[in-house]
Formats: C-alpha cells, structure tokens, sequence
C-alpha cells in the first residue's frame, strides 16, 4: 500500500481544485485557440476598431473590480446615422448600428484585459433605443448587440442577462447607447 496522509490528501485536493477550474469554459478557451473569441472574432471577419476616450467627458470608458469589466455606454460611432426608431430608422436598421456598438464594446474590452479570451462570460448588457413614444420593439434592436456576443463568446459565455429600454433622447441624437458588464477569467 501507498502512504496516504494528511499532507497528501491535502495535495489530492488542490490538484482535484486546479484541474476542475482548469475546466471552466473562460479557461478552456483561453487554452484552445481554436476555439477563442478571438478565433471566433476573426472567422466572422469582423476586425476592431481602435478606441478613443471622449477628453470632454468626466467617465471612466471601463472600470475592472475583481473579476468584472464594467463598460460605461457606448454607441456605433460619430459618423452613425442620427434620429429616432420608429420615424427617422426602422427596427432593422437600428440593429446593424447595435451590432456596431457590440463591436465598439468588444474593442474597449480588449483594450481594458488584453484579448477576448479573458471574458470568462458576458453578464448583462443594457441597452437604450431613442425611439418614438408609439415604438415598442427596443429587444429587437437590442439583439443586433446580444446576437453578436453570443456569435463571438458562444451560447454558454455569450448569453447574458439585459434590459432593452426607449428612450426620449440618447446622448448626442444617437439611435443605441448600450453599457456591458462581463465576468473574467
């Protein structure tokens, strides 16, 4: 017989530990190239852009605390069309430009941790339409962010918890505004 005593016991149990987190599907990914976001990123061809902070605005554009990102609200982009959903854009169009502020979230998250294999998941997102009084499909526009994340993370890291909101403005006449909380590995 082996001897087994409380030292190794001890040792039987972090090895168990450190092999379970190895398991963990943030980790797992990070391991397997293959099988990263970014690979992920890079198969739907979408490449980030390059973030900027706004010098005029008092914010911070992320703030890390333990293992969670926090994105203050970003939109498609200066150069995005303008207006309301529901009279100046219809529901489809507003969700190309929530797709665009997904990738302009994914760039600041990359920016913040190094590579989207660290996002052990997505957690919540929040998303604000400025849309008309009578408009009432804010989800639909919203997806265009969601599904993008699910695309890039997977189902099991990409699905999140969110509230999709009308709004009587959003900052600058922008169409989507959407902020991000994601859990790292």
């Amino acid at each position: 017989m082996f001897g087994f005593n409380r030292r190794s016991a001890v040792a039987l149990g972090i090895s168990s530990l450190v092999a379970a987190l190895g398991e963990l599907p943030g980790r797992a990914l990070a391991q397997n190239p293959t099988g990263s976001a970014e690979q992920r990123l890079r198969d739907l061809g979408i490449v980030l852009p390059t973030v900027t902070t706004n010098p005029a605005a008092h914010i911070l554009p992320y703030v890390r605390t333990g293992k969670l990102l926090f994105v203050s609200g970003l939109g498609p982009g200066a150069n995005a069309p303008k207006g309301k959903v529901g009279k100046d854009l219809t529901a489809d169009d507003a969700a190309k430009l929530a797709r665009q502020t997904g990738i302009n979230t994914l760039a600041r998250v990359r920016q913040a941790v190094g590579s989207l294999d660290n996002v052990a998941r997505v957690v919540k997102v929040f998303g604000m339409v400025n849309s008309t009084p009578d408009f009432t499909d804010q989800p639909t526009v919203i997806n265009g962010c969601s599904d993008l994340f699910i695309a890039v993370f997977g189902d099991e890291r990409g699905k999140h918890a969110r509230s999709a909101v009308g709004m009587v403005s959003v900052g600058f006449g922008g169409v989507v505004e959407i902020e991000s909380i994601f859990e790292l590995v």
